[in-house]
């Protein structure tokens, strides 16, 4: 008997992103039939960085033109749409009340299934949009929002082995480039800057780099950076080596906690199979940064996989696959679900930001 055809639009608004994509699933294999992003880069450049008002407004202005879109792209009705999934943390609540509103309205007009998806779901299943993977797996996630190592042990089932105490690494990127007005979003401009700089010029510190844990913290770069800054003429050439040395760091505290987090991974999962450290988020788009993995994948026997561009940052179809997985299981959510800007997809993680020391 051949397995039902699913089909599930999913929508994303947690930050400066709207979209809204349609995923289908059949005899296992997974189709992307359309995805429609629309960024808020032009909104927010001129602050540098997201302003939760602005980027909320802004959902709110396209999000009704993005969903008939994405039906058109996807030659499909509201009819052939078997579930509404949508992020409903963790993220800005008014960009994801907007997205849940959305999904909730269009499952009650549809009578259909309305199912609220963890963002962290979303990108620790977004590499599934590509390529058959099975579990467990590693996952890496390095965002405006987010920095954490979890164990995918299967569907639903997940444990964080690290995270940053402060500023997550995007975060961290966008300040950066903010200090040396490089523009925004930070990331792609500091990659750009720096490879034409020196690397080796400025000496910045890595916090928590002799723990032998897998936390991360940027706090203390990014105030080390400020500090430089303020002492030198934001000439180009220094905004080129500052770029260059603050890669250049960066890549050496991921590298560093990457490999304790394999080890750490390792000895808690016990499997016969290879590793497989998938590296998802916006800043997984960094040149350098998979560069610099793909050497720790030699060293460690391991194979680090990146998902494509268009889905390391945020987008609908990895939030409608995770509601397709949530579908097949009838994983469903009653309209009256809340938005939740901080929603851990490891239950039991502890609240880590603000904690001076740490064991590990």
């Amino acid at each position: 008997m051949k397995n039902k055809v699913v089909k599930v639009m999913g929508i994303e608004s947690s930050c400066d992103e709207t979209s809204v994509a349609i995923v289908q699933k059949d005899d296992k294999e997974i189709k992307v039939l359309s995805n429609i992003v629309k960024s808020q880069i032009d909104i927010h450049e001129h602050y540098g960085g997201v302003v939760p008002e602005l980027a909320a407004r802004a959902h709110s202005d396209v999000i009704d033109k993005l969903i008939v879109m994405a039906l058109e792209k996807a030659k499909v009705s509201l009819k052939q749409i078997d579930a509404f999934a949508a992020t409903a943390g963790p993220g800005l609540l008014g960009g994801l009340l907007v997205g849940v509103v959305a999904g909730k309205t269009l499952a009650h007009y549809s009578n259909k299934p309305f199912i609220a998806v963890n963002h962290l779901e979303g990108h620790a299943l977004s590499i599934k949009l590509e390529r058959d993977i099975s579990f467990p797996y590693l996952l890496l996630l390095v965002s405006g929002g987010h920095t954490e190592f979890t164990i995918i042990k299967g569907f639903d089932s997940y444990k964080r082995i690290g995270t940053t105490i402060d500023d997550a690494l995007g975060e961290a990127f966008d300040k950066t480039a903010r200090l040396l007005k490089l523009g925004y979003p930070g990331g792609p401009e500091i990659e750009k800057y720096a490879a034409y700089g020196d690397s080796d010029r400025f000496k910045l510190p890595m916090p928590l780099i002799k723990e032998k844990n897998s936390h991360f913290s940027f706090a203390g770069l990014k105030s080390s950076v400020a500090n430089i800054v303020a002492e030198h003429r934001c000439t180009e050439k220094f905004k080129r080596d500052m770029s260059a040395s603050f890669q250049e760091t960066v890549n050496r505290i991921i590298f560093n906690k990457t490999q304790n987090a394999i080890r750490e991974y390792r000895k808690l999962v016990k499997s016969k199979k290879d590793l497989k450290v998938v590296v998802a988020g916006g800043v997984a788009a960094n040149k350098s940064i998979r560069h610099s993995l793909k050497k720790l994948g030699d060293i460690e026997d391991c194979e680090f996989l990146f998902p494509s561009i268009k889905y390391c940052t945020d987008n609908g179809a990895m939030i409608a696959l995770a509601g397709v997985e949530r579908f097949e299981r009838n994983k469903f959510n009653k309209l009256n679900f809340k938005p939740q800007p901080r929603w851990p997809l490891d239950k039991k993680a502890i609240f880590m930001k603000g904690k001076r020391s740490i064991e590990g």
